[in-house]
């Protein structure tokens, strides 16, 4: 829905096959999901072509992240049960505990979101 833009998202980067936007319940600020455009539920269905097109647009992504969040490097998860979308997760890190799934989840406000996501689209445009 958010890629039909059906419902509002903060989103830092797109092309024709992928969009990245904000979590907006992040383990970390700056904590982005990158989704191919094509619906399709499992990243191991997608084909190798497109895995390999996600995985580059989701290191651009990451560059971005990186340049413009406080973080020390940019995880990478893909757990696939949350919804039926591949969808891969960009967590900023400061430790291994920021990714770590199982913790309390950050509530930042719209304006946050909004700030974290302008850095982010400003470093990707670069």
């Amino acid at each position: 829905r958010i890629i039909n833009r059906e419902i509002p998202a903060q989103i830092v980067a797109e092309n024709d096959r992928f969009i990245a936007f904000l979590d907006i319940m992040p383990l970390a600020h700056g904590h982005t999901l990158v989704v191919p455009k094509r619906e399709n539920d499992y990243i191991f269905d997608l084909t190798d072509q497109e895995l390999e097109d996600l995985m580059v647009f989701s290191k651009k992504v990451a560059d971005a992240i990186r340049s413009s969040v406080d973080c020390l490097r940019v995880g990478v998860a893909v757990i696939g049960l949350e919804v039926p979308h591949t969808h891969v997760h960009l967590v900023p890190l400061r430790t291994a505990d920021d990714i770590n799934f199982g913790r309390p989840k950050l509530s930042p406000t719209r304006e946050e979101l909004a700030s974290t996501a302008d850095r982010i689209r400003a470093a990707f445009s670069k």
